[in-house]
């Protein structure tokens, strides 16, 4: 979706690396997430989980060890570019507990873009609600009553590899590249 966004408004496209903190025993259910830097944001629902502060150290750990990872195979192929004075969109396909879009927008915040959106297809309400408070603007195609998870929106959603990232990565920088020496 991103890289569709920055092509159609003429735009560079870059990532914002935050990784979701899962629940003890539901991997798939976001307690909050991290971003490259080691900035949580709990969601407030892993306090009613009972979930403890050693397993949210451990799991940050685990999930830091997957952003660096996945820096160091994204950095060579597109070094990241600074956000500082720019309009920055952060894009996501869906947005369920709302932990990583804010998570991103946070991390994306301190690098002061001189505008800061949101956009995503589809969200819970309750996350929208928190987004935007973070965001100048948020854009969001669907806010259904009922919201169980992302994929129930989707006909096909399956998981991005780190492949593909690369290949957008390598296709947005050869454009840019293209459009800096005319």
């Amino acid at each position: 979706m991103a890289r569709i966004i920055a092509e159609a408004l003429d735009g560079e496209m870059d990532l914002v690396l935050v990784h979701k903190l899962g629940a003890p025993g539901h991997a798939e259910l976001a307690i909050g997430a991290v971003d490259e830097t080691g900035e949580i944001h709990l969601a407030g629902h892993a306090v009613e989980l009972g979930v403890s502060k050693d397993y949210i150290a451990r799991e940050k750990q685990a999930q830091m060890k997957t952003l660096r990872s996945r820096r160091a195979l994204y950095t060579p192929v597109h070094p990241p570019i600074s956000p500082s004075g720019r309009i920055v969109i952060v894009v996501d396909d869906g947005i369920a507990t709302g932990a990583t879009m804010v998570a991103a927008l946070r991390a994306v915040r301190t690098q002061k873009p001189s505008k800061l959106t949101a956009a995503t297809a589809v969200a819970s309400r309750e996350a929208l609600q928190m987004v935007r408070g973070l965001a100048d603007e948020v854009i969001c195609l669907e806010a259904p009553e009922i919201f169980y998870a992302v994929g129930q929106f989707f006909l096909e959603f399956p998981q991005v590899s780190d492949e593909e990232v690369i290949a957008v990565l390598k296709q947005s920088r050869s454009k840019a590249g293209k459009a800096n020496s005319r």
